[in-house]
């Protein structure tokens, strides 16, 4: 059965002064996703209200909109989304995936280089070098003979190990090397961390951005990172596998409680909101993020 959710997320920004509002490219709706995630209510809210706006979707597949002000005055800018979503888990079953040796021959095998094609999720990123702590790290962790799957639950327990959850340890230009050698992040870092020591070993891997279920069923203890828009990692493991998502901080396979908005290889290609805005003066923002389960089959408003 899948798990209903009302989600409600709130980004604003505010400026010193009155000051000129430029072009914005938001990424913040969850995705439709074949047999695992289903949106039925999707509304995106801008204010002040943009002059243009357009929708469309970027090279990783994503839900992307572009707005501009027209040079409109403000002292500040909010964007306010709602959405429904049905989420079903799907955890991998059998493990037929490659050794972590043999996972290159597959990988060459591969002719596609659309945005979901693993060889864009192998080099070093925007925002995910070649760092060679962590690639020591993973080289320690894993052995060539162990399969993708398990490279994969074996890296993100050590670096759940290894980590301590810590926000306002970091923020959101903090690089991996950084916050791998204080040992200390949030969801971000520990995302960063994973899909650098991946691509060390050879895996391909990329960043998730989402949420998280706010309030666990009774009984089950409250992931870690519910109160903001999360992040997890998804690696490549064989032809036959194909992608699968581990959220390593909380240590556990993507479920059923994690939403996805975006893919891409880190979170340069997944940040929510990208813009220019001149503006002086000492500005601030903020956010706050809602994911309630609804009861099954029950219309919501």
């Amino acid at each position: 059965m899948p798990t209903r959710y009302d989600i409600r997320l709130k980004i604003f920004y505010t400026y010193g002064q009155a000051t000129s509002l430029g072009q914005h490219v938001i990424r913040m709706q969850p995705l439709e996703l074949p047999r695992r995630q289903h949106v039925s209510v999707r509304h995106l809210a801008i204010s002040p209200r943009p002059t243009e706006r357009r929708e469309g979707t970027d090279f990783f597949g994503n839900r992307v909109v572009e707005v501009g002000f027209g040079g409109r005055v403000a002292t500040g800018i909010e964007f306010r989304l709602k959405a429904w979503v049905e989420r079903r888990g799907q955890r991998p079953g059998l493990d037929i995936s490659p050794s972590i040796a043999r996972l290159p021959m597959e990988l060459a095998a591969i002719r596609d280089l659309d945005g979901q094609a693993p060889h864009h999720f192998l080099p070093p990123s925007p925002r995910v070098g070649t760092i060679p702590e962590i690639a020591a790290f993973a080289q320690e962790v894993l052995r060539p003979e162990m399969t993708a799957l398990e490279a994969v639950t074996a890296l993100g327990l050590a670096i759940h190990a290894e980590m301590e959850f810590l926000p306002g340890a970091t923020d959101a230009d903090t690089l991996p090397a950084e916050a791998f050698r204080q040992r200390k992040g949030v969801c971000q870092d520990y995302a960063h961390i994973m899909i650098a020591g991946l691509r060390a070993a050879g895996l391909p891997a990329g960043y998730v951005s989402g949420f998280l279920r706010t309030l666990p069923p009774e009984g089950q203890a409250r992931l870690e990172g519910a109160d903001a828009m999360h992040a997890w990692v998804r690696a490549w493991c064989g032809r036959e596998i194909g992608w699968v998502e581990y959220d390593p901080t909380n240590a556990m396979m993507a479920s059923e409680d994690h939403v996805v908005v975006a893919y891409g290889r880190d979170y340069a290609d997944v940040s929510p909101v990208k813009g220019v805005t001149r503006m002086s003066g000492v500005g601030g923002t903020g956010h706050s993020v809602d994911v309630v389960e609804l009861p099954g089959g029950a219309d919501h408003e």
